[in-house]
């Protein structure tokens, strides 16, 4: 290059130091509290409420949205809405102690809900008049349809076929399926919260206040604000909301506005009982349909791809390292057993890992283990305790959107984060990247559209159970994003050298196996000495 002319000498270079890229980071930085360092009693108590706080939006709208087709009114929709908060606790337990041990909470699925519905449409019901009597029939062949179900990732799960197909994946490949899980939840984030936009866009711009801007205006070491900023947010607005109804602010208004703005229009809390514990087979015996059945083992199956991704994004946010996939597999092994209690005790929906719950443990910063596990004794508490636990459920489903425009936005961002593993000056890595995103939003976009319009999905044959496999699988973001870059990864030159490095597998290698780095024993070694009757691989 040319000097500069005239007196003044050429502008001295750069320091080397300044050149270099960020450095690649296994395990993410900057995390107050990892899985196995738990915060003080009375800040870890807090903040497994909060986690409860958080959860309870996906407990409470899937219910909201399948009891009142089923035939209930507000007593059967509170008893689901403690049934899926007890079964919620008992299966967050039995992953944190017995599964992958990732801080991740298990709540409901609104992978699930397509397959239930079609259960509810079905026409064996239409002569059923009293509505308490078919909501009964119709849970308990929902009940028959998640046991069938739950076969299928305890299988793949704990025969380790899961754990073999997963050792193909590479940081490319993990980009699409991780970020997917978090954005491709768009639906339930703006459009929900503008439902009532009064209460949900203040909710949202003071929890991004609380959560982003309070804590570097303030001084001093305590994390307080962004901490704690669900459970500020969500008490100011709540107040708020509470004033704007006992003011009269939507007496005139429609009933679908008052039912999303009002806080007290739930009617969770006049429905719930005092004290209630919920048993197995409560609704009666569940009752079983092949064709469901199959339906079903196709939801569960795509909720088990979905949940891959939130696994490894958990990880990530509690500053662990890769999760191997023998644990991964066994993770996948109890969520199969959460299903089945699932379909045991009645909540009408199938379970799978929280991506809520993930972003939470990103907003906070703590990713500790036992900050979970309290979470989890609260739900089993309030599912109990019905009456109190229908407050809490009562919060206005905006403010609920308003979180999840955040929770599913870090989710996103975490599959993002494995960019650094890759090559993104390879033309192949663009192309796999491209190509998995856009169709991994493109393909589902025309399922949702199509059935939106028609009432039926693309599929549709005489076969109700073949149309609903088909159609609920490509209706999936993550699902096509993931089995896309997946295939398109391991079929584009997976041998050559070059491509090895470009995709990421020099960092992947060690985390392939258990014992190949002792930091995976640190974080995913199952407790009391377990691991000489289960040694992973």
């Amino acid at each position: 290059m040319a000097g500069g002319g005239g007196g003044g000498g050429a502008a001295p270079p750069p320091k080397q130091e300044e050149l270099q890229p960020h450095p690649v980071k296994e395990q993410l930085p900057n995390v107050s509290y990892c899985i196995t360092s738990p915060p003080p009693w009375p800040e870890a108590i807090l903040l497994g409420f909060q986690h409860y706080l958080v959860m309870l939006g996906t407990t409470v709208l899937i219910p909201s949205s399948i009891v009142p087709q089923m035939g209930g009114g507000n007593a059967e929709k509170a008893k689901v809405i403690q049934t899926l908060l007890f079964v919620s606790g008992i299966n967050t337990f039995t992953q944190t102690l017995f599964g992958t041990r990732l801080p991740a909470v298990v709540g409901g699925s609104y992978t699930f809900i397509p397959t239930t519905l079609s259960i509810i449409l079905a026409g064996r019901y239409n002569d059923v008049l009293d509505p308490q009597e078919k909501f009964k029939k119709i849970m308990r062949g929902i009940q028959g349809a998640l046991i069938v179900a739950s076969t299928l990732q305890i299988v793949l799960g704990f025969s380790g076929l899961w754990r073999n197909l997963t050792r193909f994946l590479s940081p490319l490949s993990l980009v699409p399926l991780v970020s997917l899980t978090g954005f491709g939840l768009y639906e339930f984030g703006f459009p929900l919260l503008t439902k009532c936009v009064e209460i949900g866009l203040p909710q949202l711009i003071i929890l991004v206040i609380f959560a982003q801007y309070l804590p570097h205006l303030m001084k001093g070491e305590r994390q307080i604000f962004n901490r704690f900023a669900v459970i500020f947010s969500v008490v100011i607005v709540w107040i708020y909301a509470h004033l704007l109804t006992v003011g009269g602010a939507y007496k005139n208004k429609p009933m679908k506005t008052q039912s999303s703005c009002r806080t007290d229009r739930a009617g969770i809390i006049g429905g719930a009982s005092w004290i209630s514990i919920p048993y197995p087979f409560q609704f009666g015996p569940p009752t079983f349909d092949a064709g469901e059945s199959f339906a079903m083992m196709a939801a569960s199956f795509v909720a088990l791809v979905e949940s891959t991704g939130v696994y490894i994004a958990a990880s990530r946010y509690a500053s662990a390292t890769p999760i191997p996939p023998s644990v991964l597999s066994r993770g996948v092994g109890w969520q199969g057993v959460g299903i089945l209690f699932s379909g045991v005790f009645g909540t009408g929906n199938g379970s799978s890992i929280s991506v809520e719950n993930v972003g939470l443990l990103a907003l906070t910063r703590v990713g500790s283990r036992r900050v979970v596990q309290i979470s989890a004794g609260f739900m089993l508490f309030f599912s109990i305790l019905g009456k109190f636990g229908a407050i809490f459920a009562s919060i206005p489903a905006p403010i609920i959107a308003a979180l999840y425009c955040l929770f599913f936005a870090y989710v996103g961002s975490g599959g993002l984060s494995y960019l650094q593993f890759c090559n993104l000056n390879s033309f192949r890595t663009k192309f796999i990247l491209g190509f998995s995103f856009f169709m991994g939003l493109s393909i589902p976009q025309y399922f949702n559209e199509y059935t939106a319009i028609n009432g039926y999905g693309p599929v549709h044959t005489k076969s109700r159970w073949f149309n609903d496999m088909v159609n609920v699988t490509f209706s999936s973001e993550p699902f096509v994003a993931g089995m896309l870059a997946l295939f398109l990864d391991s079929t584009m030159k997976g041998k050559d050298t070059a491509t090895k490095k470009d995709r990421g597998m020099q960092w992947w290698e060690r985390f392939r196996s258990f014992k190949t780095d002792t930091r995976s024993e640190e974080f995913y070694s199952l407790p009391f000495n377990l691991n000489k009757f289960f040694p992973p691989v």
